[in-house]
């Protein structure tokens, strides 16, 4: 019985098991979907050819797991791949892939800390019971309890026993499964959490429902994150944005450290000396340097559907980054069938998350139009659109506004989405067009962005990343 990637759907979780093209309801492994990260096996399994395994908590490099009930590998080849372990330990850990009950067919009981593991995952992933009982798994209530208490101290047992990376996945995934969404108005379950990027996104999206006694222990968690953001973007992207507007002016006469040589031997090649073999410059070209007034002006534009959460949030923390250079007049106007203008709350981006409303239609339509009338410089304008263009309002006008904005100098970006997690759903059509009209959509990392809008402002081609 081997567990891999790519078979018929399991279950349980949404992981998968090969078994002649069927669903095995019976299999019983508990696995985090989409081959990410395995929460039994130990600690952590990977499918889908990643490179590592976690075996009782400890990383260990390899090649892509196979896990085998044979026992002839555990971890695929490769520097310090895992030696198949003998009867004992491989049925231990088989064990705690299958979750026990009368579908294991191991017979080894767990004891101590596999027992406590085993305790937590059973409460995420169900792994006791008959088969008629994982076969309507998915209908079962939570098995975490209904007091925020009891879900602290599970939180506080998986941090206990798996890495931070799985940590995450299972908290996803029990938000997720078991409808913890409520609990996360509770100031227990939120001083516990490992806070991450998509559970602001679920704070955000509860922040109506708060009460007054957990929103102040909900923004301490989003003000960690969003902090933590800052510190790995901000530098980066001050350093590349201010050499992009330096870049942007050209001077005739410029000091010896600002000359840009590519062009100036380009403008200089007819006197090139073949002797010699050089060029004499006659003419030189150079950067200029940015004054502290204001070069460029950049308008974010952001869809605040639900599916957006991670981009919103990163795009909050660009745009604090953007309004602290004084070189750059930064807009942020944020959008589901209404639009708010958050310009006044940059300076804390912690505030403009809480100033968003996850959820709800989309009218992009009228979001580009308020963005439109707020351009007074068209040539010095750079339009960031970051949303999975799903339009509720009326299209032509949509794509009359964006070739209305080019044909009058707007550099037109538009985003599907910036996070780490790739190209959501979007709307294909939408996108097909925007392209034909010179303005490519494409997902983008928070690592790219700062490199995107340095194209940008300087009206270079956008490094879209290959997607073939």
């Amino acid at each position: 019985m081997t567990a891999t990637a790519g078979g018929a759907e399991r279950a349980e979780t949404g992981a998968h098991a090969p078994a002649d093209g069927e669903e095995r309801a019976g299999f019983g492994v508990r696995a985090v979907v989409d081959g990410a990260e395995q929460a039994g096996f130990g600690a952590q399994g990977v499918l889908d050819g990643e490179e590592r395994a976690v075996l009782d908590g400890e990383e260990r490099a390899g090649g892509p797991v196979d896990v085998t009930a044979g026992g002839e590998r555990f971890a695929g080849g490769g520097a310090g791949a895992v030696a198949a372990p003998d009867g004992d330990e491989r049925l231990r850990r088989w064990r705690l892939v299958l979750g026990g009950g009368a579908a294991d067919g191991t017979g080894h009981t767990l004891t101590g800390t596999d027992a406590a593991m085993d305790g937590a995952l059973s409460a995420l992933y169900g792994g006791s019971g008959s088969d008629a009982d994982r076969r309507g798994r998915r209908d079962r209530s939570a098995g975490l309890g209904g007091s925020a208490p009891s879900v602290a101290r599970w939180l506080g047992d998986i941090r206990a026993y798996f890495p931070s990376s799985v940590v995450q996945v299972m908290q996803r995934d029990a938000i997720d499964r078991l409808g913890l969404s409520a609990l996360l108005t509770e100031p227990e379950m939120l001083e516990a959490v490992e806070a991450d990027v998509h559970l602001v996104g679920t704070l955000l999206s509860l922040n109506k429902a708060m009460p007054e006694t957990t929103r102040e222990t909900a923004r301490a968690v989003v003000r960690k994150v969003v902090d933590d953001l800052e510190k790995r973007l901000a530098t980066r992207t001050r350093a590349t944005l201010t050499g992009a507007l330096d870049r942007s002016a050209r001077v005739s006469r410029p000091r010896h450290r600002d000359i840009d040589w590519d062009r100036t031997i380009r403008a200089n090649l007819k006197n090139y000396l073949p002797e010699y073999r050089t060029v004499v410059p006659e003419r030189l070209i150079g950067y200029g340097r940015a004054s502290q007034a204001v070069k460029k002006e950049v308008v974010l534009c952001i869809d605040q559907s639900g599916s957006m959460a991670a981009s919103v949030v990163y795009a909050s923390v660009f745009g604090a980054v953007l309004a602290s250079m004084r070189s750059i007049a930064t807009r942020l106007v944020v959008f589901d069938t209404a639009v708010v203008d958050l310009t006044d709350q940059l300076d804390d981006p912690v505030d403009v998350l809480f100033g968003t409303q996850l959820g709800g239609g989309t009218d992009i339509n009228r979001a580009l139009a308020y963005c439109q009338s707020q351009i007074t410089r068209p040539a010095d304008t750079v339009v960031v659109l970051i949303s999975d263009l799903y339009e509720g309002g009326i299209r032509d006008e949509m794509l009359k506004r964006v070739a209305a904005m080019k044909a009058a100098g707007v550099q037109f970006v538009a985003l599907l989405a910036l996070s780490d997690e790739g190209a959501p759903a979007y709307d294909r059509e939408h996108a097909a067009a925007l392209a034909a009209l010179g303005a490519p959509a494409f997902a983008c990392t928070p690592d790219l962005f700062p490199e995107v809008m340095a194209a940008a402002l300087e009206k270079r081609p956008l490094p879209v990343p290959d997607v073939a």
